[in-house]
C-alpha cells in the first residue's frame, strides 16, 4: 500500500473553504482547517497532484511531525526525535527556510531555525556515522511553525511559490497574486460561458486566471517544483503521469467573453504579454479604456476587479471621484454582478452602493473587503 502522508496546504486567510472545496475536488480527505492552512492525507502522487492543480495554495507541504514545546530544550528533543533519515539522503541540502510563531512561547525565528538545524544534524550524524554532511545533494528545506506552543515540521515540496505559474514577467503597480486572484474568482458563481470584465485589469491576472479555468489549464503544468528530484520518496514516473495528464486536459479551442481595460496603454500592453505567455491571449480582449467608460451590450454578466486603493497620499484624494465613476458605470449593468477587493474603507459609500456581501480577506498583511454586489441570475435555458 501506498505511504500516506499529512499535507498541509497554506493560503490567504478567509480563503480557506475555497482551498478545502479545490482539494476535495482533487480527491482527497480533509483533516483539518486552520486559519490559513488546510491539511489533508494523501501519497506520493498526491504530493504531484496538489503542486500541479491547486489553484489557491501557496505551496504543499509535507509534514513530519506535531508536538508541544514550550522550551528550547523540548524544541531541541522533538526534532531529534524525528526519523529524518526516512526523508533526508545523506548527501541532502538541509535547512529552515522560515520559522514563524503565533501566540508561543517560543517566538524567535531566528534561535528556532539554529535549534532545529542542530537537532536533525544531531539525529543524521548517528544515523550516517559521520561528523559532517557535504550537503551537496538536492535540496530539502524544512518550515516550522509553532501556534500555541504547538510544533509543526513540515518538508517544503514546491520551491518557488506556487503563485509563481511562470506567465507574469512584469506586474503592475500593487498586483494581486494569481493564487489570491484565482480563489476570489471561485468565491463567485462566474462560469466560463459567462461574461467578466475587469475594469482595472493592471498586468492581466484576474482574466488570465479565469481563463486558465475555462481552458482547463493547470496552474502547475508548465512549471518546475522542488521534490521532482526528490526520489527517495517520489518516483519520477508519478511526475511524469501527473503532468501528462494535465497537459492532455487541456483545451484552448473554446469561446469566451472576458474583457480586460486600464487607463494606461502600457500595462494593457504588459497584460497581453502576460497572456500570451500563459498560452490564452486569443481568448481575452484588452483594451485601454477608462472605468467610466464600461458598458457592455450583454446582461447578467461579471465585473471582478482590484481597483486603486491610493498607496500615496495623492492617490487618495482622488479616491471619491474614482469610487464614484466606478459606482456610476456599475449602476449602468443593472442586471449584472460585480465583485471588488479593495482596502479603501470608503469604497461603498462612494459608490453609492450597498454591498450584498462583504468578507474580510487578507492580502500578505493587508486588510481588505471583498466588496460583493451580487445581481439577478440569468433565466434558464429551456433544455
Amino acid at each position: 500500500m501506498n505511504k500516506l502522508y499529512e499535507l498541509v496546504a497554506p493560503c490567504h486567510f478567509g480563503l480557506e473553504a475555497v482551498l478545502k472545496r479545490e482539494i476535495y475536488d482533487l480527491g482527497y480527505e480533509i483533516l483539518s482547517v486552520e486559519d490559513g492552512r488546510v491539511t489533508f492525507e494523501g501519497d506520493a502522487e498526491a504530493i504531484c497532484r496538489a503542486n500541479v492543480y491547486l489553484r489557491t495554495t501557496e505551496r504543499v507541504l509535507l509534514q513530519v511531525a506535531k508536538f508541544k514545546a514550550t522550551t528550547f530544550e523540548e524544541l531541541f528533543q522533538g526534532i531529534k526525535g524525528i526519523a529524518w533519515e526516512q526523508y533526508i539522503p545523506k548527501n541532502g541540502k538541509f535547512w529552515v527556510t522560515k520559522a514563524t510563531s503565533v501566540k508561543s512561547k517560543l517566538f524567535s525565528p531566528t534561535d528556532i531555525q539554529a535549534i532545529v538545524k542542530k537537532a536533525m544534524v544531531e539525529e543524521l550524524k548517528g544515523v550516517y556515522h559521520v561528523e559532517w554532511f557535504s550537503e551537496e545533494g538536492d535540496a530539502y528545506p524544512v518550515r516550522i511553525n509553532l501556534m500555541k506552543d504547538e510544533v509543526s515540521v513540515c518538508l517544503d515540496t514546491t520551491g518557488d511559490s506556487l503563485h509563481k505559474r511562470g506567465y507574469r514577467l512584469k506586474t503592475s503597480k500593487a498586483p494581486i497574486t494569481e493564487t489570491l486572484a484565482a480563489a476570489l474568482i471561485m468565491l463567485t458563481p462566474w462560469r466560463k460561458d459567462r461574461i467578466l470584465v475587469d475594469p482595472f485589469c493592471g498586468s492581466g491576472t484576474f482574466l488570465i486566471e479565469a481563463a486558465m479555468m475555462a481552458a482547463n489549464i493547470a496552474p502547475g503544468c508548465h512549471r518546475e517544483f522542488l521534490s521532482m528530484k526528490w526520489e527517495n520518496l517520489i518516483a519520477p514516473t508519478l511526475w511524469d503521469e501527473v503532468m501528462e495528464e494535465a497537459l492532455s486536459e487541456i483545451d484552448t479551442n473554446i469561446e469566451t467573453d472576458l474583457q480586460g481595460y486600464d487607463i494606461d496603454p502600457e500595462v494593457v500592453k504588459v497584460a497581453r504579454e502576460n497572456a500570451k505567455r500563459a498560452g490564452v491571449d486569443h481568448l481575452i480582449h484588452f483594451q485601454t479604456r477608462e472605468v467610466a467608460k464600461l458598458s457592455h451590450p450583454k446582461k447578467y454578466g461579471f465585473v471582478i476587479t482590484n481597483p486603486p486603493y491610493g498607496e500615496r497620499i495623492s492617490e487618495k484624494e482622488e479616491l471619491p471621484k474614482l469610487y464614484g465613476e466606478i459606482g456610476q458605470a456599475l449602476k449602468g449593468l443593472d442586471s449584472w454582478s460585480a465583485y471588488l477587493i479593495t482596502a479603501y474603507e470608503q469604497a461603498a459609500k462612494h459608490m453609492g452602493m450597498k454591498p450584498t456581501k462583504t468578507r474580510k480577506i487578507y492580502n500578505g498583511m493587508l486588510k481588505t473587503d471583498f466588496l460583493q454586489f451580487i445581481g439577478p441570475k440569468p433565466p434558464r435555458k429551456n433544455g
